[in-house]
């Protein structure tokens, strides 16, 4: 699909009021491959893209082309393309501040609004990337500002990259393997484990379709969503005291690494800004991957909030 000047490759299945999933990192389409077919038998038109820089979607080498104005842009395009006026957006990871920003950005367009393991917060241009920030400890977000660093490491072996990553975010990670604090000079991957036996929530065929889609695409444009973070904020000085007014859902795996950012009161302080949330739902034992882990609960839930807002 060709939408704000780039091709998009999107999954794109039923009739009905349009649901854009939009995943996040180190993901593509396939993350939603549970929720695709639940979603199209309950009625509605459903639309999983790669994100741009992801799979078989396009992929500007320009750093500052993966800024938030640019992303949000990509999904109403998707939406045009596809003959919707409105539409309800979802996001999960990187995808959640996409659908968040989107009904921000585009108000008009978003019936409704659902994130999955990112709140929506906003922060000082600066919190999440500079190094200072975390003392002599090592920070992911600051590893990946500098280009072609975190590139080498992760295309190495990208087989072990993905496992090891979807692993150790997982509700599966047993406590005595969590990362600990490393020092500012580590690697990404340093500490983390590569299992012996995956988890059966990721088959080794899906494994095998990930491992495609990052040898297609590479690591470099979804890496520069990281360098665009500071920047994000830069040029969204609207948006300081900007609400979520849409109707909103948040899913997330209670055992997800991502609710302790910030001391872990990053969910709560979501309420400031988000002025009709419709529920928040914490899946028992599932980590970051919440929709692959449990996807009974998170499509029981996830229906049940599209059908009360459609």
């Amino acid at each position: 699909i060709e939408t704000n000047g780039i091709r998009l490759r999107a999954m794109v299945e039923g009739k009905g009021p349009l649901v854009i999933l939009l995943h996040g990192f180190p993901q593509c389409w396939y993350l939603w491959r549970h929720q695709i077919d639940p979603l199209v038998e309950a009625g509605f038109q459903v639309a999983a893209p790669d994100q741009r820089g992801y799979g078989g979607s396009g992929r500007p080498a320009a750093i500052e082309a993966y800024n938030i104005i640019e992303l949000t842009n990509d999904v109403v395009g998707l939406a045009d393309a596809l003959g919707h006026e409105r539409f309800i957006v979802v996001g999960h990871d990187w995808g959640a501040p996409v659908a968040w920003h989107t009904a921000l950005l585009h108000p008009r367009r978003v019936r409704a609004v659902a994130g999955m393991s990112v709140p929506y917060g906003r922060w000082r241009a600066g919190t999440m990337t500079r190094q200072e920030n975390f003392g002599d400890n090592f920070w992911y977000m600051v590893y990946f500002q500098q280009p072609g660093v975190a590139e080498a490491e992760l295309e190495a072996d990208i087989r072990r990259s993905l496992r090891t990553i979807y692993f150790m975010v997982s509700g599966d990670v047993p406590a005595e393997m969590r990362p600990a604090v490393k020092p500012a000079s580590a690697k990404f991957l340093d500490g983390m484990t590569d299992p012996e036996r995956f988890p059966a929530w990721a088959t080794d065929e899906d494994l095998d379709y990930y491992v495609a889609q990052y040898r297609q695409s590479g690591f470099r444009g979804p890496l520069n969503w990281y360098r665009n973070i500071d920047r994000n904020i830069e040029i969204t000085p609207q948006l300081e005291a900007a609400k979520i007014e849409q109707p909103s859902f948040f899913i997330a795996g209670k055992k997800d690494p991502v609710l302790s950012f910030g001391g872990g009161g990053w969910v709560s302080h979501m309420d400031k800004w988000v002025t009709d949330m419709r529920g928040k739902v914490f899946i028992e034992g599932a980590g970051h991957w919440v929709q692959m882990e449990r996807p009974a609960e998170v499509n029981e839930a996830l229906v049940g909030f599209l059908k009360s807002v459609s």
